[in-house]
Parts: structure tokens; sequence; C-alpha cells
């Protein structure tokens, strides 16, 4: 069965703390139902107290007050609109940490988080680089999610999808860079600057090699992969831990990530179970046959069907709910990214039922 259903679109400008007053104010009640969803389910796995749930995620904040105090300053925006507390709205930042803070493991499947790919003007029909990704988490998410533009008045204008009271996930910038995630797991986990920010951090940049720079300037609190490419043509690949990283660069014009390490040099970091890794390593594979045989002629019409591919099954691309080994996960959303065009393709996950709509820079 298949829906119209596609993710609202919200504008927001301004100082980065009236942004934050915006968005607390326009999503208020989303921004609630994220916070009460992500809390018990963390309660369901950890047992922890909201008590200890605020305490661990004011731990944070320093780093973000110290790397980028831009984006505390949209957290006080959101928390002063919404009358939720600055502790929760961080906790809305920290999934996957405050998780790891109060469980033995990384949580339930943690390898089974998205699929990213880059793709070079030499590889589309079109002659116009494309990027994107699906975004597997837990299945709520799917209820949640919004694309946001946001004017700023000090870096690149940004358009993105993220949850409900998130200041940074996915997306790009009016510059045409952009930057994709995926989960990877290790074990130096520490406090420092949480890794769905780094995104938001990467986007107030023009270019890939100045986004790596101040990427890696920072203290980052647990590992990530960012998958980022410019309008220059550059792809780069971080392959971060908390305390160690390696970049892969792409020399046939394409790359492709899921939630595996693969520079030799982070091999040592990998702590994913066997299930998960034969599971990302399947969709990598899959997701590479089906860009390989189409390169030269690739199109969005040829990348959603892809990412909507169920060929692999049960290891999919496009995660459906109740699919085997996911838990309580599937693809909630799919994205791509044309920067030539400034406009992004997003579907409400997943994408096998639901259609993709066009967003764009609405401000030139």
């Amino acid at each position: 069965m298949t829906t119209d259903r596609v993710f609202p679109f919200y504008h927001f400008s301004g100082s980065h703390y009236q942004i934050g007053l915006q968005y607390g104010s326009c999503c208020h009640d989303m921004i609630r139902k994220n916070l009460d969803l992500s809390m018990q389910r963390l309660q369901g796995h950890s047992g922890a107290s909201r008590d200890q749930v605020m305490h661990a995620s004011s731990k944070y904040r320093p780093f973000l007050l110290r790397f980028a105090p831009f984006l505390d300053e949209e957290l006080r925006g959101l928390a002063d609109s919404t009358g939720i507390s600055l502790e929760e709205i961080y906790f809305l930042q920290l999934r996957a940490e405050i998780l790891r803070t109060f469980t033995s493991s990384n949580g339930e499947n943690p390898g089974l988080e998205c699929t990213t790919f880059a793709i070079s003007a030499a590889g589309t029909a079109g002659q116009s680089p494309l990027a994107g990704q699906n975004a597997d988490l837990p299945s709520f998410y799917s209820e949640l999610c919004l694309v946001l533009e946001l004017t700023l008045q000090d870096h690149p204008a940004v358009l993105m999808l993220t949850p409900a009271g998130q200041v940074s996930y996915i997306g790009m910038n009016a510059s045409g860079l952009c930057v994709f995630a995926n989960y990877l797991v290790c074990d130096d986990w520490r406090h420092g600057f949480p890794r769905y920010c780094l995104s938001r951090l990467a986007l107030t940049q023009d270019t890939v090699g100045k986004a790596e720079k101040l990427l890696l300037e920072v203290v980052r609190a647990s590992s990530r992969n960012l998958l980022m490419f410019d309008s220059e043509g550059e792809i780069l690949d971080l392959e971060f831990s908390a305390q160690r990283h390696a970049r892969l660069t792409s020399a046939d014009g394409r790359f492709i990530h899921t939630n595996h390490f693969l520079s030799p040099g982070m091999l040592a970091e990998e702590r994913g179970s066997p299930a998960d890794l034969a599971n990302s390593k399947q969709r990598l594979m899959r997701l590479q046959q089906l860009i390989d045989a189409e390169f030269s002629n690739l199109d969005i019409e040829r990348l959603q069907t892809f990412l909507r591919d169920r060929g692999t099954y049960p290891d999919p691309i496009c995660i459906e709910p109740g699919d085997p080994g996911q838990g309580d996960e599937m693809t909630v959303a799919s994205l791509i990214a044309d920067p030539t065009h400034g406009c992004l393709w997003a579907a409400v996950g997943p994408p096998s039922k639901n259609p993709y709509q066009r967003y764009s820079f609405t401000v030139g």
C-alpha cells in the first residue's frame, strides 16, 4: 500500500536565537512528541531516570559552547519558545550518546543505520552531481522528521532534513556543500561534541576542504561517518571514532558508505556485531552494483528506484517495518540532494511506500 505522505517544510531566518524561537513556535507539538518518545525508548532500554538523563545531557553543552556556540543559541531559542528545558532540548541532539551512557552496549542494532552515496557529474545523465542517503532510525521518526530551510546571517543558507527538535542532521547548503552521515560502532566514546551536530558545523563552510579542517578541530563525543560533496566536485568521506579518523576519497566519481569502517587504518576500531556487519556489507555491495550498472546515466528517478530497492532482503537498502533483525528500526526518510539546482528530493520512509517531494531554497 502506498500513501501520499510528505514531510512538512518550514523556513526560518534571522539570528540563531531567533531561528530557534521560530522553530520551537512552529513545531512545538512535534518536538514534544519526539522528546516523549525518545525518553520512553531510552528508559525502556536502560531504566535511567529522567533526572539522570538530564544530568548526563548537560555534560555535552560545554563542547557546543566551545566549538559551535551558534548551535547553543538555536537550542536556547528552542527551549524558550517551547517551554521545554534546555537539558531536554540537548537530549534530543544526543540520542546515541545518552543511550551509550546508560547501557553496556551501543543499543539495539547499532550498526543498522543509514546508506549514503555521492555521485560526480560524470556519473549522471544531466552532468549534475547528486548525493543522498536512506536514513534508518527508530520507526517513530517517520512521523517526526521535517525539512527546514534556514536563512542565516553568518553562514550559507541550509536546506536539511531533521527530526523535530534537532538542529542538525543531513542536507546541503546554498554554496553546494552536501553532508550525509552514517552510524559507526567503536569503543572510545566520551563527553564531547555530539555526532549529530557535526553536519551543521560542516555546513557553515563552502568547500569540503574547509569543512574537513573545521571538523578535525573538534573534540568528538562519539563515532560518525560523514560523506561530503561540494560544488567543485570533490567527494570526501571522513570515518571518525571519537579520537581517531581516516579520510577516503573517490577515484572514479562515486562513493558509497554504510555502517562499517572501510579505511584499513580504522578496521581495528570496528565493534559491529557479525550480523550487523553482514547487513552493512550487503547493502554496500548492492548499491555499488546498482550505481555501477547505470554510471554515466544516473538521474533522480534512477536513484530513487535504487533507494527503494529490497532485492537483498532480509538485508535491503530500503527497510520496511517488521523486517527481520531490525528491531524497531526502519528507513524513516530517503533523501537525494541536487546541489546544481539547489534542491532536495525527500520521501517519508520507507520510500517504497511514499513519493519523493522536491524541496528548494526559496531565498536566492
